[in-house]
């Protein structure tokens, strides 16, 4: 199915206390990457209506701290019904403003229920412990919500990675802001409205729009706890820097120079499809996405798996199995980084530029899969992150210089290989400088209840976004100790 744009242009106001609110700040249109057209209007709000969102946030998670989890519990199996009654109507306003394929705004939405579905379990998992540590005096864990929680969402994935962190903070007891990236603004609406139709009270949910000076605004807000941020790596350390010199916590996600290793065995069935589809899906615009393959050895083998990559890469369709790259310039910048590359050394031997735009979306913005053989170790190829359907084919001798590679880039999020050898995997596994490892997988995301997170310049701050490894970031955790008698014995408690 192919996406469908909004048959009317969707207004993104600010929702301050539970309302949309016009901002009285900047105002400004959204396109879409598929034809370029207005398909949406934001306005932003001013200081004024930030410090008044943030208070009233404030003043509503008060009352929800209050709240068993259980009853929390309640309301969002309720959002979570209400997304999966919308489910095409939201993926079709994803993949609209952010240029996915319907297919792909769906398939980050389901991921998004995922996290939702292990928020909904901690009612059951998430007990605390007590236990007597003396006799008549016990110890326990009371796990408490820190307060008003801000998370900064990139373009790419509008509602996904939202939704790593909606449900765990609204179950743990925090009340959300959201500032959602101004380039893809309008998923918010359609989230926000969510949450209210399943009865999530007026306060809990806030969604403010605007660049630079809205986050600026809000990291410095006072009421504002714990900062979650998904982006580049630039802005990440801005926003970790910022946020925890006025001693707040922070936890930033920047960006990533995934590799692939691909030795000889490694089964050709797996690896040419996985490989391509780790490289083109999304358009190549999301952290997970192949960015350079290790190519292991001379042997011949090689070479056939590079050709079942090119097969399954050239056979991506623009518009309907492959989407659009989000702005024009960034058309611009990756032309010209393909061309920058060649003039390195590196061999093209698919080419996006030549793609054909689809038929009455000539406007949009667009560019084929791309795959560059013979890239130079520390080329631009090798090490910039890209952010597009590229794919930096390196020819290694052995597995010894392909870690070495790998580990050698400023990044860590994730690392694959391909290999029918559980020991050369397993090496990989203990030697990769990276927070996800994924063997004969292309794309590396752990499932829930396993975290999501990279290190090294991929992250700023302790913890990861998602999972058990979460909880402690987003809430405090209260120790309590307690005798109600006198004992005619004694320790050293007594």
């Amino acid at each position: 199915m192919k996406a469908q744009l909004p048959a009317e242009k969707i207004i993104a106001h600010s929702m301050i206390h539970g309302e949309w609110v016009p901002g009285r700040g900047d105002h400004f249109s959204v396109r879409s990457p598929y034809n370029h057209q207005i398909i949406g209007e934001v306005t932003c709000p001013d200081a004024e209506q930030i410090d008044l969102a943030v208070k009233a946030a404030a003043a509503a998670q008060k009352e929800w701290a209050a709240v068993s989890m259980k009853e929390r519990a309640k309301i969002l199996f309720q959002f979570r019904h209400i997304l999966m009654r919308d489910l095409d109507k939201i993926s079709h306003i994803k993949a609209s403003e952010s240029g996915k394929t319907f297919e792909e705004g769906k398939a980050g939405l389901m991921k998004g229920i995922e996290v939702l579905e292990y928020a909904l379990s901690l009612q059951n998992l998430d007990t605390g412990g007590r236990m007597e540590v003396s006799r008549g005096v016990s110890c326990e864990y009371r796990r408490e919500p820190l307060g008003v929680i801000l998370n900064i969402t990139p373009f790419n994935f509008p509602a996904m990675v939202p939704m790593w962190t909606i449900p765990i903070n609204l179950a743990l007891g925090n009340a959300y802001v959201w500032k959602p990236s101004e380039k893809t603004p309008l998923t918010s609406v359609a989230m926000a409205n969510a949450l209210s139709e399943a009865g999530l009270p007026k306060g809990l949910m806030t969604v403010l729009h605007g660049g630079a000076s809205t986050v600026e605004k809000l990291i410095d807000h006072p009421l504002i706890k714990a900062i979650g941020f998904v982006g580049s790596t630039s802005i990440a350390k801005k926003v970790y820097d910022r946020g925890t010199q006025l001693g707040k916590r922070v936890l930033a996600l920047g960006g990533a120079k995934n590799h692939i290793i691909l030795l000889p065995d490694a089964s050709t069935d797996i690896s040419g499809s996985s490989i391509a589809d780790s490289f083109t899906g999304c358009a190549g615009q999301r952290c997970m996405a192949a960015s350079v393959l290790l190519a292991v050895g001379n042997d011949p083998k090689i070479n056939q798996h590079i050709e079942k990559i090119k097969e399954r890469a050239s056979s991506m369709v623009l518009g309907e199995n492959m989407g659009a790259i989000i702005t024009k310039e960034q058309v611009k910048f990756l032309s010209s980084m393909i061309e920058k590359a060649e003039k390195d050394g590196a061999t093209i031997i698919l080419d996006g530029r030549k793609a054909k735009a689809p038929a009455g979306l000539e406007e949009g913005n667009w560019i084929g899969p791309t795959i560059l053989d013979h890239v130079k170790p520390g080329s631009h190829a090798a090490v910039t992150e890209l952010f597009g359907p590229i794919l930096s084919i390196v020819r290694v001798k052995d597995l010894t210089e392909a870690i070495e590679i790998e580990n050698s880039v400023e990044y860590g999020n994730a690392c694959s290989i391909f290999t029918s050898s559980g020991a050369f995997a397993d090496r990989v596994i203990r030697e990769a400088s990276t927070g996800m490892v994924g063997v004969n997988v292309g794309v590396p995301v752990p499932r829930e209840p396993f975290s999501f997170g990279g290190i090294n310049a991929s992250k700023y701050g302790h913890g990861d976004i998602t999972g058990a490894h979460s909880l402690d970031f987003w809430s405090n955790v209260k120790k309590v100790t307690v005798k109600w008698e006198k004992q005619t014995d004694s320790s050293w408690m007594s």
